[in-house]
């Protein structure tokens, strides 16, 4: 079959799809590929491109089955809206994540066209209808896909529609071509080449060789693929951030049913019938006993599935009752009740369960008690727990990793309209930043009270400042400003206007040219008082000097210099 390029994928079989050769050679692949799960092909000699995956995407599509089946528990998806709840937040205006580009050494209009290019990539994601939803699938199956698709006969024009892919159909495959050093006998990586294949029935084999038409080949610059950078324990499959619940939550699941059945068949009383068989025999006996049973005895079951309890056998009796043969001799046809279960009301064990499925999701335990009148308290930063610290720094990390979809969109659509070539933006965005709306009250409170204890430490030590520190060092150790920060301040002081001044005698502000006035009058006044002070200086010195000849030919000299 001939190899037919579409669209920016491949379809048939191809030798190579995108081949990167590294440049100093090693052993082992760099830390990126080594964080997407993609599955490792070994290239060798006369046995050809293979892989035996054994079980693995079998795995990975019943492990992300598995996710999305969690998502649906009550208290599992409690715990996902509390993150997806601080992650995505909207303003008044809609707006969820605003670019920084301040750290970018580059001119204003790069700037202003990467800024347009990224407005332009939110609404190829429709970002402002969808962020909870692709954030909420990114955060259940731990990674996402899109289909990068673009207008072939007129490439500039950037990416034309990003298509979502179930992560269920696709894989990345990575092909490692490998050749033995002759000096230390080691295997190095000569060349690695990487594709993704999808399957629309799933790709669910066991496995998978390069060689066969398993689905179709798709190159690497078509796909956004962000993982959850999460990996299993034998670092071949990534897993979601749900995956450290699973035990927790199956727990929990056995926990509460274990719990409804003890309550259904322990919280009534039961009866107890001791039937009078007389002298019958045995076989008798046991005969008339299960007429007995047949006659008032009825079966509860308990279906798990539904919650339900399931009447199978439709008699009058209510309960499950336990029926006693008794000889003649003894007491007679007696009935009597045995008494129900005591501690039937100790939910201890679910709320447990409860609390460990929270922490292995990171979620403030805090959280999962409901509080009286449902108020949120709005203390200072100094009240807020450690837990709700640590669940913030949490928030920021998948923040921080989910904003790679941006990058690799931006790669692409920038690459595209010119803007830069795919090297410059491997330097871009190491300063590229993304800010998220923050929705509750903590950062603010956090940073209004930094501010506010600096500004109190500034006040203790201005007395000292010029004396003991220097204003640069306030502004740098105590303020905490950069370089840029101080220059820039310091040009916006300059550039505002000056207060105006006003006069002690009225109250009322003085303008510009009377405070001009008053400043010449008063350094007028002060000259004057300055001469003043300067010829009683010299009279008394007149009057208190011992050398008055010496003196008065001074000043006969320097009346004569000042004539010349």
């Amino acid at each position: 079959m001939a190899t037919v390029k579409l669209f920016g994928f491949t379809i048939g079989r191809d030798k190579v799809t995108q081949v990167e050769k590294p440049e100093e050679p090693s052993f082992t692949l760099p830390q990126t590929a080594l964080e997407d799960g993609a599955v490792t092909v070994t290239q060798g000699a006369h046995y050809g491109t293979y892989v035996d995956l054994e079980g693995s995407v079998r795995n990975e599509l019943e492990l992300i089955t598995r996710y999305r089946e969690m998502s649906n528990h009550p208290e599992c998806d409690a715990a996902i809206d509390e993150v997806l709840n601080e992650a995505i937040t909207r303003e008044a205006t809609g707006k969820i994540v605003n670019l920084n580009l301040d750290n970018l050494k580059q001119p204003e209009p790069i700037k202003k066209k990467i800024i347009e290019e990224f407005e332009n990539v939110l609404k190829l994601f429709n970002f402002s209808s969808l962020a909870e939803d692709l954030f909420k699938r990114w955060y259940i199956d731990g990674r996402i896909y899109f289909q990068i698709i673009v207008n072939e006969n007129n490439p500039k024009l950037g990416i034309k529609e990003l298509r979502f892919i179930d992560p269920r159909k696709i894989r990345k495959v990575r092909e490692i071509y490998k050749q033995r050093d002759g000096r230390t006998n080691a295997e190095i990586i000569k060349a690695t080449n990487e594709y993704y294949v999808y399957n629309d029935r799933g790709i669910n084999t066991q496995t998978y060789t390069a060689a066969a038409n398993q689905g179709l080949k798709i190159s690497p610059d078509s796909i956004i693929f962000v993982p959850s950078g999460l990996m299993d324990a034998k670092n071949v499959m990534v897993i979601s951030y749900l995956h450290k619940a699973i035990k927790t939550l199956n727990q929990l699941r056995m926990i509460e049913d274990a719990v409804v059945i003890y309550r259904l068949s322990r919280a009534p009383e039961r009866r107890i019938f001791y039937i009078d068989v007389g002298n019958l025999p045995k076989m008798k006996a046991e005969q008339y006993l299960q007429d007995i049973m047949v006659k008032y005895r009825n079966k509860l079951v308990y279906d798990a599935n539904t919650g339900e309890v399931r009447d199978e056998r439709k008699h009058l009796s209510m309960l499950e009752d336990f029926w006693l043969p008794r000889r003649e001799g003894g007491k007679g046809t007696e009935i009597t009740t045995l008494p129900g279960g005591q501690n039937l009301g100790e939910i201890e064990d679910i709320k447990y369960f409860q609390k460990k499925l929270f922490q292995s999701l990171s979620v403030p335990i805090s959280r999962l008690d409901v509080q009286p009148g449902g108020l949120v308290g709005l203390g200072r930063s100094t009240e807020v727990t450690r837990d709700e610290l640590k669940f913030a720094k949490f928030i920021n990390r998948l923040r921080s990793r989910f904003s790679q979809i941006f990058n690799n969109a931006l790669k692409v659509q920038l690459a595209l309209k010119g803007v830069c070539t795919l090297d410059e933006w491997e330097e871009f965005k190491q300063y590229i930043n993304y800010d998220y709306i923050e929705d509750n009250n903590f950062a603010e409170l956090r940073d209004a009270e930094l501010l506010r204890e600096r500004i109190n430490t500034v006040s203790l030590v201005e007395p000292f400042i010029g004396k003991y520190f220097s204003q640069q060092w306030v502004k740098k150790n105590i303020l905490m400003m950069t370089e840029e920060e101080i220059e820039d301040m310091q040009k916006e002081i300059d550039a505002e206007p000056q207060p105006m001044a006003v006069d002690p005698a009225t109250g009322q502000p003085i303008a510009p040219d009377q405070q001009a006035d008053q400043n010449a009058q008063q350094d007028t006044g002060n000259e004057q008082t300055n001469q003043a002070q300067d010829t009683n200086a010299t009279a008394s010195t007149e009057k208190k000097s011992l050398t008055p000849d010496l003196d008065a030919e001074v000043l006969k000299f320097s009346k004569g210099i000042n004539k010349k």
